[in-house]
């Protein structure tokens, strides 16, 4: 569980980063999930974009791709979902303590 101290910095850090991916009117599938996770592992911060066409709760995405592939919800900014996922092989953050 990260704290706020902490969820303030991935924030501040995913700021200039771009969407990487982008969820559309079919939803989340496990083909999805499985890119997401392989992403995560590899860059630990990543954004995803809901598209307008996307007929599902943007809570309840966030919430499914978080539980789905181990990672954090940072935050849920308009359209824009920010994971957070520590790598086991490519560590790069280094989050402030409590």
């Amino acid at each position: 569980m990260l704290t706020g101290k902490q969820k303030r910095y991935l924030r501040s850090m995913a700021h200039h980063l771009d969407p990487i991916f982008q969820v559309g009117k079919n939803g989340t599938n496990e083909h999805l999930m499985r890119h997401i996770n392989d992403a995560i592992e590899k860059r630990e911060l990543m954004k995803v974009q809901i598209l307008n066409n996307c007929l599902d709760d943007k809570h309840e995405i966030a919430e499914e791709l978080a539980a789905e592939t181990g990672s954090e919800l940072v935050q849920i900014i308009g359209s824009t979902i920010i994971l957070y996922k520590e790598s086991r092989d490519h560590k790069q953050i280094e989050l402030p303590r409590g």
